[in-house]
Protein backbone atom coordinates (compact mmCIF):
# COMPACT_ATOMS: atom_id res chain seq x y z
CA UNK A 1 0.00 0.00 0.00
CA UNK A 2 1.54 3.45 -0.72
CA UNK A 3 1.25 5.88 1.94
CA UNK A 4 1.21 9.85 1.19
CA UNK A 5 1.75 13.01 3.80
CA UNK A 6 2.13 16.73 2.90
CA UNK A 7 3.45 19.25 4.34
CA UNK A 8 4.36 22.58 3.79
CA UNK A 9 1.21 24.17 3.84
CA UNK A 10 0.26 27.40 5.21
CA UNK A 11 -0.96 31.03 5.23
CA UNK A 12 0.65 33.37 2.97
CA UNK A 13 -0.33 36.81 1.29
CA UNK A 14 -1.23 37.33 -1.97
CA UNK A 15 2.10 37.54 -4.37
CA UNK A 16 3.77 35.22 -1.91
CA UNK A 17 5.32 32.06 -2.41
CA UNK A 18 5.11 27.96 -0.46
CA UNK A 19 6.80 24.85 -1.35
CA UNK A 20 4.38 21.38 -0.59
CA UNK A 21 6.35 18.13 0.14
CA UNK A 22 4.89 15.32 -0.73
CA UNK A 23 6.49 11.95 1.17
CA UNK A 24 5.97 8.50 -0.31
CA UNK A 25 6.08 5.19 1.42
CA UNK A 26 5.03 1.70 0.74
CA UNK A 27 6.52 0.71 -2.98
CA UNK A 28 6.02 3.52 -5.07
CA UNK A 29 6.57 2.85 -8.89
CA UNK A 30 8.20 4.76 -11.78
CA UNK A 31 5.19 3.44 -13.79
CA UNK A 32 3.30 5.43 -12.15
CA UNK A 33 1.70 9.06 -12.04
CA UNK A 34 1.72 11.41 -9.30
CA UNK A 35 0.49 14.92 -8.86
CA UNK A 36 -1.28 17.65 -6.98
CA UNK A 37 -4.92 17.86 -6.42
CA UNK A 38 -6.77 21.21 -4.38
CA UNK A 39 -10.34 21.17 -3.29
CA UNK A 40 -11.66 25.12 -2.01
CA UNK A 41 -14.70 25.07 0.08
CA UNK A 42 -18.01 24.30 -1.78
CA UNK A 43 -15.91 23.09 -4.90
CA UNK A 44 -15.17 19.67 -6.60
CA UNK A 45 -11.46 18.10 -6.04
CA UNK A 46 -9.40 19.72 -9.39
CA UNK A 47 -6.41 18.75 -11.20
CA UNK A 48 -3.19 21.60 -10.20
CA UNK A 49 -0.38 19.39 -11.96
CA UNK A 50 0.62 15.71 -12.53
CA UNK A 51 4.60 14.28 -13.22
CA UNK A 52 4.77 11.13 -15.08
CA UNK A 53 7.78 8.51 -14.26
CA UNK A 54 9.51 10.16 -17.61
CA UNK A 55 9.30 13.66 -15.91
CA UNK A 56 6.60 14.85 -18.50
CA UNK A 57 4.29 17.38 -16.62
CA UNK A 58 1.07 18.55 -17.32
CA UNK A 59 -0.44 21.40 -15.48
CA UNK A 60 -3.71 23.46 -14.66
CA UNK A 61 -4.08 26.88 -17.17
CA UNK A 62 -5.04 28.16 -14.03
CA UNK A 63 -1.50 27.80 -12.53
CA UNK A 64 0.54 27.67 -15.40
CA UNK A 65 3.03 29.90 -15.21
CA UNK A 66 3.59 30.32 -11.72
CA UNK A 67 3.54 26.52 -9.99
CA UNK A 68 6.07 24.23 -10.32
CA UNK A 69 6.01 20.21 -10.13
CA UNK A 70 9.00 17.87 -9.14
CA UNK A 71 10.27 14.95 -7.94
CA UNK A 72 13.21 13.41 -6.25
CA UNK A 73 15.01 10.31 -8.60
CA UNK A 74 13.64 8.10 -6.48
CA UNK A 75 10.07 8.75 -6.30
CA UNK A 76 10.96 9.22 -2.51
CA UNK A 77 8.89 12.69 -2.52
CA UNK A 78 7.44 15.53 -5.22
CA UNK A 79 7.04 18.88 -4.58
CA UNK A 80 4.77 22.10 -5.74
CA UNK A 81 6.69 25.07 -5.66
CA UNK A 82 3.87 27.74 -5.75
CA UNK A 83 5.18 31.33 -6.81
CA UNK A 84 2.91 34.83 -7.67
CA UNK A 85 0.01 33.16 -4.83
CA UNK A 86 -3.38 34.37 -5.51
CA UNK A 87 -6.64 34.61 -2.92
CA UNK A 88 -8.48 31.63 -5.81
CA UNK A 89 -5.50 29.48 -4.75
CA UNK A 90 -6.89 29.06 -1.25
CA UNK A 91 -7.74 25.36 -0.88
CA UNK A 92 -6.69 21.78 0.89
CA UNK A 93 -3.97 20.35 -1.14
CA UNK A 94 -3.69 17.08 -1.93
CA UNK A 95 -1.03 14.40 -3.26
CA UNK A 96 -2.05 11.48 -5.42
CA UNK A 97 -0.36 8.10 -7.02
CA UNK A 98 -1.91 6.38 -9.92
CA UNK A 99 -0.48 3.33 -11.01
CA UNK A 100 -3.01 1.29 -13.40
CA UNK A 101 -6.16 0.43 -11.54
CA UNK A 102 -4.59 1.40 -8.23
CA UNK A 103 -5.15 5.04 -6.61
CA UNK A 104 -3.92 6.42 -3.09
CA UNK A 105 -4.05 9.92 -1.22
CA UNK A 106 -2.76 11.71 1.06
CA UNK A 107 -4.56 13.67 3.71
CA UNK A 108 -4.37 17.08 2.36
CA UNK A 109 -2.34 20.08 3.50
CA UNK A 110 -4.35 23.63 4.06
CA UNK A 111 -3.10 26.38 1.97
CA UNK A 112 -4.86 30.11 2.32
CA UNK A 113 -3.73 33.16 0.44
CA UNK A 114 -5.03 36.25 2.00
CA UNK A 115 -5.72 39.52 0.09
Amino acid sequence: QVQLEESGGGLVQAGGSLKLTCSGSGGISSLSVMGWYRQAPGKQRELVATITGRGTRNYAESVKGRFIISRTTNWSAIFLQMNNLKPEDTAVYYCSYRRQTYESWGQGTQVTVSS
